[in-house]
């Protein structure tokens, strides 16, 4: 069974029925957000790819509103109990002999 070139003629004509759609698309336009409207009557300022420029926006939201992070995130700290840590060796005093581990 040559399963292989079936589903890649099967994923080409799939790719092939939606490519026309997306070649088709209009670009995104945002509206600019601005004090002075220089544009003639009927059109307002627009952004489109980074440049600005006179139009009517087909979306309903600015660019810099797509662009902007949500809220960061509440960092929690825990504190935690440090126990001092014990050595293996007992600690003598200089000079004593034989020490205990008591």
């Amino acid at each position: 069974m040559r399963l292989t070139p079936l589903i890649a003629a099967g994923a080409g004509i799939y790719l092939a029925a939606f490519a026309p759609g997306q070649a088709a698309a209009q670009p995104k336009v945002y509206a600019y957000p601005s004090s002075a409207n220089y544009c003639p009557a009927g059109l307002q300022p627009v952004t489109i790819s980074g440049a600005i420029c006179c139009g009517t926006p087909n979306q309903t939201v600015t660019y810099a509103q797509v662009k902007a992070h949500p809220a960061p995130r509440v960092k929690r700290h825990v504190h935690r109990v440090v126990t001092p840590r014990r050595s293996a060796r007992a600690h003598c005093p200089v000079g004593v002999k034989g020490c205990s581990y008591d």
